[in-house]
């Protein structure tokens, strides 16, 4: 009789460890998806976004960067990276957009999601972007301390980075910001993945940060599938559903591939 039970449990375990393995191969074939945040902020910028992924069964993983310099960023997105089980869509807000550029050559990424963002070409800089755009409102608000990190000025958090949310959430946005060294601007990239993945991009049509002429001029530049919100600097904040939507329309993509 206890051989026989135990060629039942044996049996049982069996069953359960093959269903175990076959969810995992099925789950294995969505992509992950890893998000990068921009300047002046941390990974708590993408809180609200992350749930819509998550409910619709995507891994999802947002980057903390130190802010110190474009190798030292695009070295955490990397390590990231490194972490996720397979495919991978990088995600990039503002500044971020010139990490993924650089990091999104990492062999587990299928497809770049650019969130009002910059998006060079190999040797170029972040601070090169605006050239020849109209200059920003808010760019008159960043201010840099003794050691040569820019921050926001809480005026230019409420009125130019995040001019559609509520004073309240404005004012912890302040506080919470994460200043980036001024010298990361003039680092050049040395790649740009958009060349040779496919690519998206979320734009602005009210940023007051990048201006939305240098968008567009962006996401036709780089062949991306464009989608326009009208919102601040931070769609993710202001319109989350519709930017996890737009991320998803990536993962699909990528994933269906």
């Amino acid at each position: 009789m206890k051989t026989f039970r135990s060629k039942i449990v044996t049996i049982a375990f069996s069953m359960a460890a093959t269903l175990v393995a076959g969810a995992s191969q099925a789950e294995g074939k969505v992509p992950s998806v890893v998000i990068v945040h921009g300047a002046f902020a941390d990974g708590s910028d993408w809180a609200k976004v992350v749930p819509f992924l998550q409910a619709e069964g995507v891994g999802v993983t947002v980057v903390q960067n130190p802010l110190t310099s474009l190798a030292d960023d695009v070295a955490a997105t990397q390590r990231a990276l490194n972490n996720q089980p397979g495919d991978v869509v990088l995600v990039g807000h503002s500044w971020g957009g010139s990490v993924i550029t650089e990091a999104g050559g990492h062999e587990k990424v299928s497809g770049l999601v650019y969130v009002a963002a910059f998006a060079p070409d190999a040797g170029q800089a972040s601070g090169e972007q605006g050239k020849g755009f109209p200059t920003p409102p808010g760019l008159s608000q960043l201010k840099t301390d003794s050691s040569g990190f820019i921050y926001l000025t809480p005026e230019g958090m409420a009125k130019d980075f995040a001019q559609d949310l509520p004073s309240e959430q404005t004012s912890v946005m302040t506080a919470t910001q994460g200043p980036i060294k001024a010298s990361a601007f003039e680092d050049r990239t040395t790649a740009a993945a958009w060349k040779t993945k496919p690519s998206w991009y979320l734009l602005a049509t009210e940023d007051r940060m990048i201006h939305p002429d240098l968008q567009r001029a962006a996401a036709k530049r780089i062949g991306a599938t464009l989608t326009e919100l009208r919102t601040s600097h931070v769609p993710q904040q202001s319109q989350p559903a519709e930017v996890a939507e737009v991320i998803l329309q990536a993962v699909r993509s990528v994933g269906n591939q």
